[in-house]
Order: C-alpha cells, then structure tokens, then sequence
C-alpha cells in the first residue's frame, strides 16, 4: 500500500511537473523570438532552483513529510526537468567532494547524452 501512496504522489506531482513545463515553453515560443531556447532554458534553471530549495528544506529537520518531498522533488521537479536532478546529483558530488566522480558524471551525462540524442537521429534516419 506504501508503493501505491508513494506512485500517486509521484505521478500526481509528475503531472503538474509537466503542464508547467509544457505551458512555460509554451509561452515562450509564442512571445519570443529566438534561436535560443529560452523555454527550455528557464525551466532548467527554475527547476534546479525549486530542487535547491526542497531538498535545503528537508535538510533543516522534519519541515518537509517524506511524501511531501517525494511529491515536490520526484514528481514535480522530476516532471518539470530532469536537469535539476542532474544538478543536484552533481552538487552532491562536489558538497561529498568527490572530485573525480563530479568530473565524470557531469562531463559523461553531457556528452554521452549528445551521443544518444545524435544516434537516436541517426536511427530514425537508418529505419
């Protein structure tokens, strides 16, 4: 029964995560016009923000539930960017000062994801 609490916070949150996503870009190709992606950009930075601040909160004691945190930092953020997951990943890896493994996870997640973005091109090109 706790799975099926902590899926519905999660996907509840997801939801929510994603609409903001969709309506900010959104508003931006509309009023905006620019090669930059502006949208894109500004959730990016919006969403490490909110993960900054949730998982800053939840350090200071009990101010946050555990489903509450779930809720705001899987679904919501989770749903809004996953670069502000990749932030706070490597923000941790920097705070434990794991130097070696913050160079290569931001630098592989970065480059490798290009790869996988260009081969997933390449694929469709190919089938």
């Amino acid at each position: 029964m706790v799975m099926v609490k902590s899926i519905l916070f999660v996907g509840f949150g997801g939801f929510i995560g994603t609409v903001a996503r969709f309506l900010i870009s959104r508003y931006f190709q509309e009023n905006f016009t620019s090669v930059f992606p502006w949208g894109t950009f500004t959730v990016n930075l919006v969403g490490s923000l909110l993960l900054g601040i949730i998982y800053g909160l939840s350090e200071k004691g009990d101010f946050l539930s555990p489903e509450i945190r779930l809720f705001l930092a899987v679904g919501i953020c989770g749903g809004f960017t996953t670069f502000s997951t990749f932030s706070n990943d490597a923000f941790m890896l920097l705070r434990n000062q794991e130097w070696v493994r913050f160079a290569l996870y931001s630098s592989l997640s970065f480059f490798l994801g290009l790869m996988a973005i260009y081969a997933g091109r390449l694929t469709t090109k190919i089938f």
